[in-house]
């Protein structure tokens, strides 16, 4: 009677599958171990499914494949490799072996005018099982990989969670290092520029008595180091403005609408904490944005809805210009999307000639 059948009839099918199912993970562990203490090579556990049917279905069928199939196959080979190189050292030292009978032995007569076919044998097995049992280990590590390891589609989801988290790390790191050029800037080359325009100021009030010619160069010096005043201010300003880290994204945005050229009706409605990283994106966003209104679409007020709802941050900037704005045609546009992007958002543009138009941006509140 086969076997199965005994095993059905002696009700032992299902104990015996569940025994191997048992085994299967200790197993799985087992020669992730001793393929990381052989060949070095570090096989992840695939993660297991939250669902007990899809760890029945998904998972588990590549580790029996692999124990119940492919390792015993594998094991074969490694037996018949041993064997082989056995049977190579041998046949190589044929000659000593036979010197080494008796004579007049039967099986030193017998082997007497083979001795030369057999090491020639022996020779060849030498050089070529070392490239067979190289092929042979590959050919095992190629398979614990695909049956032991993640699948394709685990992999791929395994590499864009890396992705993600670099690049949330990336953007952190040139936020924090935003935050320090602005930082030096307003504590540093900003206060000795203030400084040099206060000395300058008052040499210009009070030195009466000197020629016309160097008090022209101080009205001119002092003016100067004004002006370069106004334009760090506006570019620390750019890099991160210090209103942002200490009162937040609503007053932030309330002093760009009150810088903008043109009327701007801001409504504001933030319920959710926002991560700064997302509010510098925000910010900075809604400033290109009214400047690009201000140079293009020839408006008479914009308005400007900041809202957060389930987890997302909201931005709506509506103009009543001339319309027409594609982003595929100018660079403005393109880098704001580009802009919302580096924190996995989303930006459209809803333009048609004549006007109005408006930019949507949606934001996560938490990289």
């Amino acid at each position: 009677m086969p076997v199965w059948l005994v095993v059905t009839d002696s009700g032992l099918l299902f104990p015996l599958l569940a025994a191997v199912l048992l085994c299967t993970s200790p197993l799985t562990a087992l020669q992730r171990g001793r393929l990381r203490a052989l060949y070095g090579v570090e096989i992840p556990p695939p993660r297991p499914p939250a669902r007990r049917r899809a760890w029945l279905l998904g998972m588990t069928w590549r580790q029996l494949l692999h124990h119940l199939l492919a390792g015993p196959l594998l094991a074969l080979g490694a037996a018949a490799l041993l064997y082989a190189w056995g049977a190579a050292l041998v046949l190589t030292t044929l000659y000593g072996w036979i010197w080494l009978m008796p004579p007049g032995t039967a099986l030193r007569s017998d082997l007497a005018g083979l001795d030369v076919g057999l090491t020639a044998v022996g020779v060849l097995l030498l050089v070529a099982l070392p490239w067979a049992t190289t092929t042979a280990a590959q050919l095992e590590v190629w398979t614990a990989r695909q049956l032991l390891g993640p699948d394709r589609a685990e992999a791929l989801e395994r590499r864009v969670e890396e992705i993600t988290e670099s690049r949330a790390g990336l953007v952190d790191a040139v936020d924090a290092e935003r935050r320090r050029i602005e930082r030096d800037l307003h504590d540093g080359a900003q206060q000795r520029l203030t400084s040099l325009a206060m000395n300058l100021g008052l040499a210009r009030r009070t030195l009466k008595d000197v020629p016309p010619e160097v008090m022209q160069v101080i009205v001119e010096a002092h003016e100067e180091a004004q002006a370069a005043i106004d334009e760090l201010r506006d570019l620390v300003r750019g890099l991160h403005p210090a209103v942002l880290e200490d009162r937040g994204l609503d007053a932030a945005l309330s002093g760009v609408a009150a810088r903008a050229p043109l009327p701007v009706r801001l409504d504001v409605d933030l319920s959710e904490p926002i991560a700064p990283t997302v509010e510098a994106v925000a910010y900075f966003t809604v400033s290109e944005a009214l400047t690009n209104v201000a140079k293009h679409a020839r408006a008479d007020r914009v308005d400007l809805s900041v809202r957060t709802a389930g987890g997302r941050l909201r931005l709506v900037i509506s103009d009543d210009g001339v319309g027409g704005a594609d982003a595929s045609r100018g660079t403005g546009l393109t880098g704001l999307r580009k802009r919302a992007a580096s924190v996995d958002g989303t930006l459209s543009v809803l333009s048609p000639l004549g006007g109005p138009t408006t930019i949507t941006v949606e934001l996560p509140c938490a990289l």
